[in-house]
């Protein structure tokens, strides 16, 4: 018992402070003096798919990994050890295990709602139950459901979306804002219904620009469900960034792609827009921490993809 206490809390030390610096690979505190700076951690998920419990320990590939217990613990660590932490999630939320077909989503809301989600996107499989379907579970959300560039006039959905939410993360200003994926030919039309797509490139750039503008956000966050790269020419997470100005973070879905830290790509403005993913069935965690100097000003970033191992957070 004393070992697996003693391995856990070893597995969390290192899942929490473990995460590599992308620009200087060195601490924050040997670059800065402690109140000459602020942290915001972000953490995210993408493509969950119902996965509730663990996958099997049957000896597969993800064999005991992903799980709600085990990402709750982890989640839970990292607060405890961080003051400005900011939870996300990227779309896909549904579909996947028994858990969706016999309770309809429920449980996956539920449980987002307990381990403080604060937003979250629909990605294409949460319409699998239709319109109606997903809008039945947002009683249960203690979170927003973020998007731009659907309009559901005229279906259950409409005005139970918003297009951005800011949030106040000390004295840092963080505006968030969602764009899904074309439904059309990935989704039965019974099932989102009069739903209207709007490009995502359009309602981004409208997006970027309130929210650096209008609203003075120190960080603009963009949740995205359309996927992180394709051969063909279709809009993903890495065409939004090169055409994209003020975004500092594009959290990517429906891809399944699994990065071990940001791709940095560079946008409009000649700066760095970093597009993250981490992979599906929260396997991993993802986190971005950005650190401002007491003028505001992004010095710089580091990530790293935590793994969820059930038997790692065992007591």
């Amino acid at each position: 018992m004393e070992e697996l206490k003693l391995n856990r809390r070893n597995f969390l030390s290192k899942a929490v402070a473990g995460a590599a610096l992308l620009s200087f690979g060195t601490s924050i505190n040997d670059i800065y003096a402690k109140n000459d700076i602020q942290q915001i951690t972000i953490l995210h998920t993408n493509d969950v798919h119902s996965r509730i419990d663990p996958f099997p320990d049957d000896g597969t590939n993800n064999a005991g990994k992903g799980g709600v217990a085990p990402r709750a613990a982890l989640i839970k660590a990292i607060r405890k050890q961080q003051e400005h932490v900011l939870l996300l999630d990227a779309g896909d939320i549904f579909q996947g295990t028994p858990y969706f077909n016999y309770w309809g989503g429920e449980l996956e809301i539920k449980m987002m709602s307990m381990m403080g989600y604060e937003a979250s996107i629909m990605g294409n499989h949460d319409f699998d139950n239709g319109v109606e379907g997903f809008a039945k579970q947002l009683k249960y959300a203690n979170f927003p459901i973020l998007n731009a560039n659907y309009n559901f006039t005229n279906t259950a959905m409409e005005g139970k979306t918003i297009p951005f939410k800011i949030f106040n993360k000390g004295t840092i200003k963080v505006g968030v804002f969602g764009i899904g994926i074309e439904l059309t030919g990935l989704v039965n039309p019974k099932q989102f219904g009069e739903t209207k797509y709007l490009n995502p490139l359009e309602k981004a750039t409208e997006m970027e620009k309130f929210l650096k503008y209008d609203q003075k956000c120190d960080l603009i966050i963009c949740l995205s469900h359309l996927g992180y790269q394709y051969k063909e020419n279709k809009v993903s997470d890495i065409v939004l960034a090169k055409n994209s100005k003020h975004i500092d973070l594009i959290i990517g879905g429906h891809t399944h792609t699994f990065l071990s830290q940001p791709s940095p790509i560079l946008n409009l403005a000649g700066t760095q827009t970093l597009v993250n993913q981490v992979g599906f069935a929260g396997i991993n965690l993802g986190r971005v921490d950005f650190v401002f100097d007491r003028n505001k000003n992004k010095k710089i970033a580091y990530t790293s993809a935590l793994e969820v191992i059930e038997h790692n957070l065992r007591f």
